[in-house]
């Protein structure tokens, strides 16, 4: 009798072939549920909004934002810092996993490579709408004029435009490399211009044993390079607080946190995206419990780095003896944003706690309510970080309190429409799971 394969319930359900493509292929090629129609029409309308609350902050300027002095962070740094962290999940999966050699990521790379690609797209318009200026963006890039400025390489700043272009590129090259033989499948498989469009974009592929030899050997090297850069981009985020002198921001632990943090984020919303499209697609037989439970210990993990910062950072502030610290900390826990940083503190730290029990974590329904909560809880982490640090620093004349404005509102709102949208959009264009991964999956389970 053969061996038990150990991965065996990554594919549940009596399958053949041909079932299992025509299944994981009908987000392309059956019209879509009702539910995507909603998600697609909405996000089109925040798209909307969006784009007009860029045109009226381009128009009137900053001043319709909420910023004073000295809160010159706003909204725009903590969404920035948001959507960078919840890209980091896709690239995760794709790269540390790959190197690791883990099966169950065959059934979530796609969605979750998407999802890094709009994030980190979400995150790279706050910066340029924050300099005022977006036009003349390329002043901060690295190359020679005849005036003979460059960049302030001493400034973090200047990293972050470095480390996400740098991400940018990984994420969209993974998220491409690992279509090209389903792109080749649907070339053969339509008609019309969706044919014309696989056509160009499969690059010639026909299946052969040297294209498989040269794609498996690509995705290593590009899984080599991109783990590094998965670590680097929210630890160079970081620094952009941490080298300043704000009271609150002077952590030398910001690099692993802000890391922790972006993989808690990334895989809670990966959790928010793939529970609803397992559901609407009847997905339940690629993507099990099994797989949401993996999912679910990650962002135990991951959230367990983040609760302990939390902790640590209270016992900084009062063992080192600097009055500004512990104060900091205290206005956090009493002063006027108390309810956001006791939300956070019940979300991150205590209702994490329920994932140490197979009982909670393999729930679908409590599940998917507590990746959002997560979401949730790590904007909050966020605007504390941002916020009330910024509105509370060394002097008392100095302390100003932060109203965010329509414009702030819509702004966000809006980035949330483009993300829903570019992922409604790229699931009926391309299988929201890698078909020849989860075929090659499914001869090795067979063998077995």
């Amino acid at each position: 009798m053969p061996e038990r394969h150990p991965d065996h319930d990554l594919i549940q359900g009596e399958w053949t072939e041909r079932s299992l493509v025509e299944k994981l292929l009908e987000p392309v090629e059956k019209p879509p549920p009702r539910p995507w129609k909603v998600v697609a029409a909405v996000g089109f309308v925040l798209t909307l909004a969006w784009l007009y609350a860029i045109f009226v902050t381009f128009t009137k300027g900053l001043g319709t934002w909420g910023i004073n002095q000295p809160v010159v962070w706003g909204f725009d740094i903590v969404h920035f810092v948001w959507w960078i962290g919840i890209g980091h999940a896709g690239t995760l999966i794709s790269a540390i996993l790959v190197l690791m050699r883990q099966n169950w990521r065959d059934s979530l790379n796609r969605i979750t490579e998407a999802m890094t690609l709009f994030a980190v797209l979400c995150a790279g318009t706050y910066p340029l709408i924050h300099m005022g200026r977006a036009q003349h963006f390329y002043w901060i890039l690295p190359y020679p004029t005849h005036m003979a400025l460059w960049p302030q390489y001493k400034s973090p700043l200047s990293w972050d435009v470095l480390a996400i272009f740098t991400y940018l590129t990984i994420s969209t090259l993974f998220l491409y490399l690992g279509l090209i033989p389903d792109l080749a499948l649907l070339r053969e498989r339509s008609q019309g211009w969706r044919k014309k469009l696989y056509g160009w974009l499969s690059l010639g592929w026909t299946g052969s044993a040297l294209h498989w030899r040269r794609y498996r050997a690509a995705y290593v090297l590009l899984a080599g390079l991109a783990t590094p850069v998965v670590i680097s981009v929210h630890s160079v985020v970081s620094m952009d607080f941490a080298y300043g002198v704000v009271p609150g921001w002077r952590v030398t632990l910001f690099p692993p946190f802000f890391a922790a943090g972006a993989i808690y984020s990334g895989f809670a919303m990966a959790l928010t995206l793939l529970i609803p499209l397992r559901k609407w697609y009847r997905l339940e037989g690629v993507i099990t419990e099994r797989h949401l439970d993996w999912m679910g210990k990650v962002t135990l993990a991951s959230g367990l780095g983040v609760a302990y910062t939390y902790l640590l950072e209270i016992f900084i502030a009062w063992y080192s003896a600097e009055p500004a610290e512990w104060a900091q900390q205290l206005w956090r826990m009493t002063g006027p944003y108390a309810p956001y940083y006791w939300a956070m503190m019940l979300i991150n730290v205590v209702l994490l706690q329920t994932l140490w029990f197979p009982r909670f974590r393999r729930n679908v329904a409590w599940l998917f309510v507590f990746s959002i909560l997560a979401n949730v809880g790590m904007w909050l982490e966020r605007f504390v970080i941002v916020v009330i640090s910024l509105s509370h620093d060394f002097l008392p004349g100095n302390f100003h309190l932060y109203s965010p404005t329509w414009v702030d509102w819509t702004l966000f709102l809006g980035t949330l429409g483009f993300f829903l949208f570019g992922l409604a959009v790229l699931i009926r264009l391309f299988p929201p799971i890698a078909v020849a991964e989860m075929l090659h999956l499914y001869h090795k389970l067979r063998k077995h």
